[in-house]
């Protein structure tokens, strides 16, 4: 089934999972309220460990960590992130172990059920003891930074987990924007579990009216680019301060940098000296549901299959929560499961059991393994682990190879089926049948054309006419249809020639905003049409005017973008029932399914509501759209009389490749981005590489530091800063050296 990526408003959870439930152990029932004291072993192995890291801060707060093995870099890799942000990196493991109702309530558990369902400590710690010695040891250095951190740190509390162990880091394993499990509804699930009394509803299908989430990936043949080498660009679209700028160097071979989630010990999104990789969410189609039919018998539960039937097998799960008077409590559940996984909710009397990737072991290693490849072949290897569950990547490399995988791990299954809808579980044939090997997979590989992009579009617009053709592949090899980022991804780099850094930038910043192309001249018809006498005529000639004369560009000074952004979204406000109702994205929609009438009320409350927020309809841009940090909270705050900064930049709603856009509820009048561009960059893959990047804000989340917002004015202009990846340019840049353990 094709489930969106829906991501939890601050954190990030883990794609692995389990098909059939091992016995659920139940969480602490309180919270620690004091740190263990280290075991004088474990001190004396921090301390040791500590001594062959080297930290090198640069003028931006950068962590460049060195370390003389892999597993030291690792550790100084989460020592600093631990400096930088301590608490998301907590709240990462908290809520990836089924344990967030212990510090946020009550109102948790169900978030908290769905991943007990697949993670468990019991099982996480077998996987750990089946590691193979070299993943054993970066896990002890993941966990030992992050110690050694909190014992250097007294002041540091935590809210929940005072000692991490290396098992843990196998239970938030793949770092995409939205985990395979998120697919699962948590309204559902509670409606099921929790009050069976409720009648069932329909599955609330597919989320395609939020705010895009996901990212953009360009990579450039160095037939195109102005030194002959080729060129990525690197452009996720996530909410903001949800990954951190990192290097991390040792003398095994590692040199990575770019973006790591918080908590995790791998570059997501990144590069080294030789390759570079840009994940795309989106892939192919990688959760399935199964109708199950159930029927009770003296207490106990069986499913149909195969013309027979099997037990439903029940585990009790314990859900502790923290009570409003801040007391602990807990509940018990039962939870279902048949051979499928595990059972979420009913549909038309028929219970739904959803069916994922189960391979955190392997997740993990190609998580890992692919920050250290050198060329495309070890790049290639990597992936044929096939544990990328819930990504498309975009590559790059030195020898100026391009090339692009539209998912990595994709199900083989009976085309016969409609996969984009649960499927019968009673019978065999509706059963995966392996994965597909890479070679069978939607792939490019140096197309003719120089260039592939992907913004979590379908992958048949991936190269112009080189594109791979639709007739080729089942549809479930591919889960998103088209939208205005690809088109206009394919304008800008169609006819292009002679990319440079800077140039690369400019394409990704490129201001036409596409989805406007046919709404606009809808809307001039629909005003044009309407007879002489019709008071709208007076009402809107002003704004039709202003829209008429519009290039359709974004930029702070633009008064027709806010009149259009506000038209846009209102239309999508109004009419985002309907488009979910008919599977459809809401902004294709609105596109083709309004009526003038439609178009042109939303025409006027868009107006009205510009002119009640701001004094009139004609507001520049810049007025409304702003960047803003203010607080190192995780759920973020605005505020219209404290400083911000103007941003030209739009919404991947109406096709901005640089994408800004507000998920939180507005209680403003301005709009305040906080997700889309979060860390970006362009690399030259010459014989020195060469790398610019932006992040939003600053690398740290600290509001009494330098770098908490030292980045913003640059971000909002679309002002990128030099890659320090050498050492040498390091120590001109540099701000600190240390050893973890040494405070400032």
């Amino acid at each position: 089934m094709r489930a969106a990526r829906l991501t939890a408003p601050f954190i990030l959870v883990s794609a692995v999972f389990a098909a059939a439930a091992p016995a659920l152990a139940a969480a602490p029932a309180t919270v620690p309220a004091v740190r263990p004291a280290p075991a004088a072993a474990d001190l004396a192995r921090w301390q040791k460990t500590a001594g062959r890291v080297t930290i090198m801060r640069d003028k931006w707060g950068i962590p460049h960590v060195f370390g003389k093995q892999d597993a030291d870099a690792v550790f100084g890799l989460l020592y600093a992130q631990a400096e930088d942000d301590f608490n998301r990196v907590e709240l990462n493991y908290i809520n990836a172990m089924g344990r967030l109702a212990e510090v946020e309530g009550e109102k948790e558990i169900w978030r908290d059920l769905r991943m007990k369902m697949y993670i468990t400590p019991a099982d996480m710690r077998a996987k750990y003891a089946a590691s193979p010695a070299w993943l054993k040891q970066l896990m002890i250095g993941f966990a030992d930074g992050l110690n050694y951190y909190l014992h250097t740190h007294p002041e540091v509390t935590p809210k929940l987990i005072t000692r991490f162990e290396p098992w843990m880091a196998l239970s938030f394993s793949e770092g995409s924007i939205g985990g395979d499990i998120e697919s699962i509804d948590l309204k559902e699930l509670e409606r099921f579990y929790g009050k069976r009394t409720q009648p069932a509803i329909a599955s609330p299908g597919r989320n395609l009216d939020a705010e895009p989430r996901g990212s953009n990936g360009f990579a450039i043949a160095p037939k195109l680019s102005a030194t002959g080498n080729a060129l990525l660009l690197i452009n996720p679209h996530t909410s903001f301060y949800f990954r951190p700028e990192v290097h991390m160097v040792s003398e095994q071979g590692l040199n990575a940098y770019g973006a790591v989630t918080w908590g995790q010990f791998f570059i997501y999104q990144g590069f080294n000296d030789k390759t570079g990789w840009m994940h795309t969410s989106g892939g192919g189609d990688v959760i399935d549901e199964y109708l199950e039919t159930v029927v009770e018998r003296g207490g106990k539960f069986f499913y149909q299959y195969g013309g027979g039937e099997r037990p439903v097998k029940a585990v009790p799960v314990t859900l502790p929560y923290k009570t409003a008077s801040g007391a602990m409590a807990s509940k018990t559940v039962t939870a279902w499961f048949t051979h499928h996984g595990p059972v979420v909710r009913e549909q038309g009397g028929k219970w739904v059991a959803v069916k994922m990737m189960d391979e955190p072991l392997k997740a993990l290693t190609q998580s890992y393994t692919r920050t250290k490849a050198r060329d495309y072949d070890a790049f290639y290897k990597a992936m044929e682990l096939r544990t990328n569950s819930s990504n498309n990547t975009v590559y790059a490399d030195a020898k100026g190879n391009i090339a692009y995988f539209h998912g990595n791990f994709i199900p083989k299954r009976d085309p016969r089926f409609d996969w984009n809808k649960p499927v019968d579980g009673s019978i065999a044939a509706t059963e995966w049948q392996g994965l597909h090997e890479i070679r069978d997979t939607i792939t490019l590989f140096n197309p003719a054309s120089g260039y592939i992009s992907n913004t979590n579009n379908w992958p048949f617009s991936a190269s112009g006419a080189n594109s791979p053709k639709r007739k080729d592949y089942p549809d479930y090899m591919w889960s998103l249809p088209e939208n205005a980022r690809g088109r206009h991804a394919e304008r800008v780099l169609k006819d292009a020639k002679g990319f440079t850094i800077d140039s690369l930038i400019a394409a990704a910043y490129d201001s036409h905003l596409t989805a406007f192309e046919p709404l606009v001249p809808q809307l001039l018809k629909d005003f044009d049409t309407l007879p002489a006498g019709d008071p709208r005529k007076a009402q809107l000639q002003a704004q039709v005017a202003a829209l008429r004369a519009w290039d359709l560009r974004f930029g702070v000074a633009s008064v027709p973008t806010s009149l259009a952004v506000y038209w846009g979204q209102d239309m999508l406000a109004q009419h985002a029932a309907r488009a979910r109702a008919a599977g459809v994205p809401t902004v294709d929609f609105i596109t083709n399914s309004l009526s003038p009438e439609e178009r042109l009320a939303s025409l006027q409350r868009a107006s009205d509501k510009l002119a009640a927020d701001f004094g009139s309809w004609q507001t520049p841009w810049g007025e409304i759209n702003r960047f803003q940090r203010i607080s190192g909270d995780v759920d973020q705050q605005y505020d219209d009389s404290k400083p911000s900064y103007p941003v030209g930049f739009a919404s991947a709603n109406w096709g901005a490749l640089a994408s800004f856009g507000m998920v939180a509820k507005q209680k403003t009048r301005r709009i305040y981005g906080d997700r889309g561009n979060s860390f970006v960059a362009v690399v030259e893959f010459g014989p020195r590489l060469r790398a610019k990047s932006i992040l939003a804000g600053g690398n740290s989340n600290n509001p009494a530091s330098k770098h908490f917002a030292d980045q913003a004015e640059m971000y909002s202009r679309g002002e990128f800063k030099d890659v320090l990846f050498y050492k040498e340019d390091i120590e001109k840049h540099l701000e600190r050296t240390y050893h973890p353990g040494q405070r400032p």
